[in-house]
């Protein structure tokens, strides 16, 4: 979902918080009304990723919403205020608006940033595929490479877990960070992302599908983010959770695709100046793993 970003209008709250705990919200959506509750102090995005567990199935994930909050004063909804912070009990709800996403899905080399989540020796005997998904990641960072794609990289607990393994170059990767979150979603990430003009889609592969991937997908998605999973490099220890969190993913909004379609996608046109090399790097290291009948 690309949610609009936050406006600013007059009435509600917006100051910072005073203390921790949580604070009771109405989360609105249609017909549906269901109190829960978010953390004091707590933002549009978690806001968004609240709306997102609570109605993920009813979302049409190809339309824009804005975020409104229930202003007392004036007794309606409101356009989210700037810089709104929850700090008491309120009531807000997501409005679907009329204009379509067109662009959805529409990659190109320079909004676009590569995510390679936890590729670790440790994982090598566990995870299903793992020499297949190292293959595929290692010719995804190639093109990336090629097209001068940013490139960032996590690897968790490597003090325990290892570090990334050796097959895979990280030559030229903007950032290759350790992490004990299961969400690549950091903050030295997303400074990162911050130091790159005109982001707008997440290419993501690595592992484990159903908890790494999910959670740092889901994060991106609530900050406004086009998020593109590559299947074909991206595994977990048991093909159930796999296949349950892709499924789940996709239905939230999140393109499921290939390796191929990917880098075919970046070029777009054989005339590209890059085109060749791309297309001898897909015909170098394509194995047939079996991964994508289990989609």
């Amino acid at each position: 979902m690309a949610a609009a970003e936050p406006g600013a209008a007059p009435g509600g709250g917006g100051c910072a918080p005073a203390g921790g705990g949580s604070v009771p919200v109405l989360f609105c959506f249609s017909v549906f009304a269901r109190p829960s509750s978010v953390p004091h102090g707590a933002g549009y995005e978690l806001l968004i990723q609240k709306f997102l567990s609570l109605y993920g199935d009813q979302i049409d994930m190809h339309r824009k919403f804005v975020v409104q909050l229930f202003a007392e004063e004036w007794s309606q909804y409101i356009d989210l205020p700037k810089g709104f912070l929850v700090n008491e009990r309120c009531k807000v709800r997501l409005v679907p608006l009329q204009i379509q996403i067109t662009t959805l899905g529409n990659l190109t080399p320079s909004s676009t940033v590569f995510f390679c989540c936890d590729m670790q020796e440790r994982f090598r005997p566990a995870i299903k595929y793992f020499g297949d998904i190292i293959s595929v990641g290692q010719r995804l960072l190639q093109g990336a490479r090629l097209l001068g794609i940013p490139v960032i990289v996590t690897e968790q607990y490597p003090k325990g877990l290892g570090s990334t393994v050796q097959e895979i170059d990280l030559t030229g990767a903007k950032l290759v960070l350790p992490k004990t979150k299961f969400s690549m979603v950091l903050p030295e990430v997303e400074a990162a992302l911050s130091e790159i003009p005109g982001v707008r889609s997440i290419v993501l592969f690595g592992v484990e599908t159903h908890v790494c991937i999910q959670q740092t997908a889901l994060e991106l998605i609530g900050r406004g983010l086009e998020v593109h999973i590559v299947a074909d490099a991206t595994s977990s220890r048991s093909m159930m959770d796999r296949m349950f969190a892709l499924e789940r993913l996709a239905r939230t909004g999140i393109i499921v695709t290939t390796s191929e379609a990917i880098l075919l996608q970046l070029v777009a046109d054989k005339e590209h100046p890059k085109f060749k090399e791309i297309q001898n790097l897909i015909k170098a290291s394509a194995p047939e793993s079996g991964l994508l009948s289990k989609v």
